[in-house]
Order: C-alpha cells, then structure tokens, then sequence
C-alpha cells in the first residue's frame, strides 16, 4: 500500500430540472481546495435550463433528451470519465472544500477499498422541521453505523472506476431515484470488494422535504424496493437502517397500534401500552438523545411521532414486499428460489444522447 499515490478523480453528477439547488452544487465543486479532474454533468431530461448552467462549470455535459432515471445517467457519466475514481454525487447536495483532496488521500492510502461514501451533515439548507428531521435522521444513522459498509450512497460516493466498470454499474431497471445504489452496494460485497463508510466526508443536503414528499421518498422509493431487494439476496445486514433495534421498534409499534385499537373492545388491551411505549423510547434512546442535544427538548419531542409513523410505514412496506415476493414465487413454481437475474444490469437502454 503506497501512501504517495494520488488517483485522478472525476465528479459525476446527474441532474433533472436541479435549479438553484443544482447551481449551488456546481459552486460548491468550484471552490474545492483541490479541484477535481473533470466534472460530468449528465441532463437527464431537461425543462429548466440545468444544461446551460452546468456548462460554464463542467468538463463535460451530456444531455438525454427525455428522463430516464439517475441510474442510466450516472452509468452514462462513468462511461465518458477518463478518471481512476468516479466520484457521484446528486445535484441538490454541496460539498465542503476538502471533500475532493479527502477522496484523493483516502484511495491513495487504501488500495485495498473498492468504494466510499460520506453522510449529510449536521446543518441541513431548508430550515422547516421535516426537512430538519429528515436530514439529521440521515446523518445520525450513517455516523452510527459501521465503518465497514454493506452498502453504498451516490448522494455522495466515490468507486473505483476499473471495479465500477467491470460489475456493468448501476442496474438502470430503476428508471426513477431509488436504491440503485444499495443494490451496487450489494453487488460490490457479493464480489469480494470491500467499501468504507468514511464519516467524515459530510456535504449539505438541500432538498426541501415536506410530508407528502417524505413519505413517497421513504415508502415507494426506499422502503418497497429495499425489501424486493433483501428478500432477493436473502441477507438483511445489521447495520443502517436495518439494525436489531430499529427492527424491534417495527414490531412493537404495531402491537401499540394493535393494543390501542382493541381497547374499543376491552380496556385490558391497554395493559401493554405503558410497557409498548417505554420499550420503543428505550430503544431509540441514542436517537432522541441526538435530537435533544443538538436542537432541544421540544424539537426532539416533535420527533418521537414522525419516527414512529416511520417505523409505521417501514413494516407495512415489509409486508406487502414479503406477500408480493411469496406470490411470485409461489407463481413460479419454486417458492425457494431466490437467485437474481442479471440481464440488463448496467446496458443502456436506446435513445439518442447529445454532447454539450
């Protein structure tokens, strides 16, 4: 392991309709302390005018004349990169100065690590409280979980290129924002690559999250996917969002949901609530601990329902990927079988493809 090699970096970012949000970015990436080799902007689909506005700042930029999802656009962008390191990043996220040089020194230093990725950090753009919730949620989960990654994050993620390459990147079956990057996680493990969670390369998340964007963000996109996907591989890690206690709070909400409404029946259904609710505040103690210490008691307080009404959605999600898993393979004749296919994985699908 040489500590004096220094891999050449390009930045790879997708973009649809990204707006101020996207110009940010750009800015962000040209006040880097160490600029990175080239930056790829790829247009997939384009209203609002982001081609132009990434031109005075990209290397590149190409243009899909409709959108066809982030996952095609970033396989687009890594096949024009002429860097060792592909660098992704989304276009509502900025980077702090160092972000770049901390990517270069990283790799430089770990031969041996396939892939990288940071977290958002602890001061979110969007000052409303879900926006707030949701980032700090995100950046408390990725700074508590183990270093040595299961997965992997494009919000702000950096891959060998060569490795990217020869496991056909990301699976362009998801033709919307969703867990493209999860399954590259998982098929990165599946071939012996090893990827780090690197805490302390944290960029700002811009994204303004209300409650009908939070939800389908966290259910359609995230939740239902991830469960076809782990019920695929037949592996649930405990790590991220899927360690032993967040599983626990699953079951437990529901049975506070259970006990609650059966007290129209009975009022001793309500014997367990006490113990329910100690139970679920117990095991997220670490959390709320979190929220208190960085935005107070009454922030924290407001937490405790939407985390719950999270747990809410992340088990039903569960359920309707598990009865849906069951009734495709019990459709195919071998309820036992979960191998994956691979066709498709990282072709581009046709269409035309401008240069700008």
């Amino acid at each position: 392991m040489s500590s004096c090699f220094k891999p050449t970096v390009s930045v790879v970012i997708p973009v649809h309709n990204g707006g101020a949000s996207f110009l940010r970015c750009l800015h962000s990436l040209a006040s880097s302390e160490r600029p990175p080799d080239e930056i790829i902007v790829v247009v997939d689909g384009d209203t609002d005018g982001s081609s132009h506005a990434a031109r005075p700042f990209a290397t590149k930029v190409l243009v899909l004349p409709t959108s066809t999802g982030p996952a095609r656009a970033r396989n687009l962008g890594a096949k024009h990169a002429g860097s060792e390191i592909l660098f992704f990043l989304d276009a509502d996220v900025t980077i702090p100065p160092d972000a770049i040089a901390q990517i270069i020194s990283f790799f430089g230093r770990h031969q041996e690590i396939a892939a990288v990725f940071g977290s958002y950090d602890m001061d979110p753009y969007e000052e409303n409280f879900l926006s707030q919730y949701k980032n700090l949620f995100h950046h408390y989960v990725h700074q508590t979980a183990e270093e040595n990654a299961s997965t992997f994050w494009t919000g702000c993620g950096a891959v060998r290129r060569e490795v990217f390459m020869k496991l056909e990147g990301f699976d362009e079956s998801y033709g919307r924002p969703c867990i493209e990057d999860i399954e590259l996680g998982y098929r990165l493990k599946r071939a012996g690559h090893k990827i780090r969670l690197l805490k302390s390369m944290q960029v700002k998340h811009l994204k303004h999250w209300g409650p009908l964007s939070l939800f389908k963000a966290d259910f359609f996109s995230r939740a239902l996917p991830w469960t076809d996907l782990l019920l695929r591989e037949s592996k649930i890690i405990n790590d991220l969002n899927l360690k032993t206690g967040d599983r626990v709070s699953v079951v437990c909400v529901y049975l506070l949901c259970i006990s609650l409404l059966s007290a129209f029946l009975s009022p001793l259904f309500l014997i367990p609530v006490p113990l329910l609710v100690v139970l679920i505040l117990w095991l997220n103690r670490g959390l709320y601990r979190f929220f208190f210490h960085n935005r107070g008691f009454l922030f924290a307080t407001m937490v405790i329902p939407w985390h719950w009404f999270y747990f809410f959605y992340s088990g039903m999600a569960f359920a309707i990927g598990f009865a849906r898993h069951l009734y495709k393979k019990s459709a195919s004749g071998n309820l036992f079988n979960t191998s994956r296919k691979k066709e498709g994985v990282g072709k581009n699908k046709p269409g035309k493809v401008s240069d700008g």
